[in-house]
């Protein structure tokens, strides 16, 4: 009985330290779903303890439980119990299976695409580089500076608007449903590629999610 013990101690030690070293993600949204932990505040938490009926977590110094139902046999079950919570989890908060953990920068055409929009971003941030005698007047020709001059606020303020949009359409229906959280710094690359590239950063993220589901799908046969 003290070697079954043991056994069982050791068990629970090596699926904790995995849960915790290698599916750090779906502990977020266990504490997400079942304890109704905001997303900035589940990223910190941690596997702590487990037995046969239940999960313990510590999370903002304060401690969580998640119960098992029906309880687990054996530990020998911790794996196919924590797939199927990830499951619930996932269909609970409207998530999807596929969890994105990389940045895919622009490169080639999407690369000229991001340092022309981000000139322009810069450029068109003030007025004072159209003014008469400016830099813009010199290099470019008085006509171009005038008209640059008079459509400054209407274009930046458009592409602020424009971009912002696309921003709160990523954070909502992508970086969200693929559990990017916002303490990450792979949440900041994405919103600051689609802050300044837009579609151009959609399409990079959508060909990663297929690639990931393809590999998925190939794993499954």
């Amino acid at each position: 009985m003290a070697d079954q013990a043991a056994k069982d101690a050791a068990a629970k030690t090596r699926i904790i330290t995995h849960m915790n070293n290698d599916h750090h993600d779906s502990l977020v949204r266990y504490l997400e779903r079942f304890c109704n932990i905001p997303s900035w505040t589940a990223y910190g938490g941690k596997m702590t303890d487990m037995d046969l009926r239940s999960m313990t977590f510590a999370c903002s110094g304060k401690i969580y439980t998640i119960s098992l139902n029906p309880p687990m046999s054996s530990y020998r079950e911790a794996r196919e119990r924590a797939v199927q919570l990830d499951k619930e989890a996932l269909a609970g908060l409207g998530q999807s299976s596929i969890t994105v953990k990389e940045y895919v920068p622009p490169t080639g055409f999407h690369a000229v695409n991001f340092l022309v929009v981000a000139a322009t971003f810069l450029a068109y941030s003030r007025s004072w580089w159209f003014e008469p005698g400016g830099i813009v007047e010199h290099v470019l020709g008085a006509g171009f500076a005038r008209f640059s001059h008079a459509i400054q606020p209407y274009l930046f303020l458009g592409m602020l608007g424009i971009h912002s949009a696309e921003v709160a359409y990523l954070v909502q229906y992508k970086l969200k449903k693929h559990s990017v959280n916002s303490r990450t710094l792979l949440y900041w690359q994405w919103i600051g590629s689609t802050f300044i590239e837009g579609v151009f950063a959609f399409q990079r993220f959508n060909q990663l999610v297929a690639r990931k589901r393809e590999e998925k799908e190939k794993q499954k046969h």
